[in-house]
């Protein structure tokens, strides 16, 4: 597996995945009604920015985005976004992509990166997280529907460079 840049080329790959991840609505804070025009603009960051893909050969088995957390005075910290196709999972797609972007923000000189809606209930993510030096910093009870648990936590989850 390698991680490079997303090349506009590969949305036909990516939106599947991203489609799939939001429409099951679980684990991803988005609206489950996005389209894929609609998904390209919040997914493809501009620089300085960046969106990766995650590839075995020609095929994209996963996705992250990455940039500031927020402008002007919160600019020093980054975040992050991260989705895996269903059958790459458990392949170790996600801990490249994290790993990556951990790795990127610190080249580019962020104090650290904040994950600012995590799911409480995917436990795989969080326990991703946890794994890559991440800690749970805060939760908003009920912050996310859950499709089949109702509302559930967003996790805040952080590490400091």
């Amino acid at each position: 597996m390698q991680i490079r840049e997303f090349a506009t080329q590969d949305w036909d790959q990516v939106w599947p995945i991203v489609e799939e991840v939001v429409r099951a609505g679980d684990t991803f804070p988005y609206d489950p009604a996005l389209s894929a025009d609609e998904a390209y603009r919040i997914w493809v960051e501009a620089a300085p920015g960046r969106t990766v893909v995650a590839v075995d050969g020609a095929r994209v088995l996963g996705t992250a985005k990455m940039g500031a957390n927020r402008p002007g005075p919160g600019s020093h910290v980054a975040t992050a976004s991260f989705m895996v196709a269903a059958d790459g999972r458990g392949r170790g797609v996600g801990t490249a992509l994290c790993r990556d972007a951990v790795d990127w923000a610190r080249r580019n000189g962020y104090a650290g990166m904040q994950f600012n809606a995590v799911v409480e209930t995917n436990r795989s993510a969080v326990e991703l997280y946890r794994r890559e030096g991440f800690t749970v910093i805060g939760t908003v009870p009920g912050a996310f529907r859950h499709p089949s648990l109702g509302r559930v936590g967003l996790h805040v989850m952080y590490q400091e460079f």
